[in-house]
């Protein structure tokens, strides 16, 4: 079984401004955000990467540079996993948001919610879900089940995907936290995924190099990953 990086794309203007960005297009990282994912880049510098997937925003392909060029790879661009589709939303001032009736319905209960103009969370998810698993079934086809790839998308797909892969109702999703540049883990298996790590912005991860493929979990926690 393959493992997926699951990578938010570093801190954007639009987050510096408090504004929610969307599909907008112009929205690049700052100077944090370019800090952050060189660190990111740095971490994964040691991980046999055999391919990254990314969102077509600006903010994510610019994420993404920062790991393919310690890997001599080339991003592929996939539509499947960008930002959702916040219609009307996008654009606006979070602070002003949080007074729509709306926004207590994305809190509380986002399988119910609908962006005016845009895209349902549920959609969102079925769509970011099915994608990370098409590309993880490829690309395991392709390089087996050693091989190690990365997806570059945004905080709400990824809290989606992570959902999804714990066996969580999309209604608890806002439980989970998905920092700028952060790097969560999935391993997907034929009897269930295997959530490794979620929202890391530290620590080696060349481990990745020496894991192998268990179909059970290890009863009592197991030894941990060989170095």
């Amino acid at each position: 079984m393959a493992i997926v990086l699951l990578v938010r794309h570093g801190r954007s203007t639009a987050n510096t401004s408090g504004t929610l960005a969307g599909r907008l297009p112009d929205i690049h990282l700052d100077a944090t955000g370019r800090e952050q994912v060189d660190r990111t880049g740095a971490r994964l510098a040691e991980v046999p990467l055999v391919e990254v997937v990314t969102s077509p925003l600006e903010r994510c392909r610019e994420t993404a540079a920062a790991i393919t060029g310690h890997h001599g790879l080339e991003a592929t661009i996939d539509e499947a996993v960008t930002e959702c589709g916040y219609g009307d939303w996008q654009g606006r001032a979070l602070k002003d948001l949080a007074d729509e009736d709306l926004w207590k319905t994305v809190q509380q209960q986002p399988s119910a919610a609908t962006f005016p103009g845009g895209e349902s969370l549920a959609a969102m998810q079925a769509r970011g879900v099915a994608a990370i698993r098409g590309h993880d079934a490829r690309i395991e086809a392709a390089h087996g089940s050693h091989a190690v790839w990365v997806a570059v998308s945004h905080g709400d797909v990824i809290k989606a995907v992570l959902a999804d892969a714990l066996g969580m109702h999309l209604d608890l999703f806002q439980r989970l936290h998905v920092d700028p540049a952060s790097v969560s883990i999935v391993r997907y298996g034929a009897r269930r995924p295997d959530v490794v790590a979620v929202n890391t912005a530290a620590g080696d991860l060349s481990w990745l190099r020496a894991t192998r493929p268990e179909e059970d979990a290890p009863v009592g926690g197991g030894a941990g990953p060989r170095a």
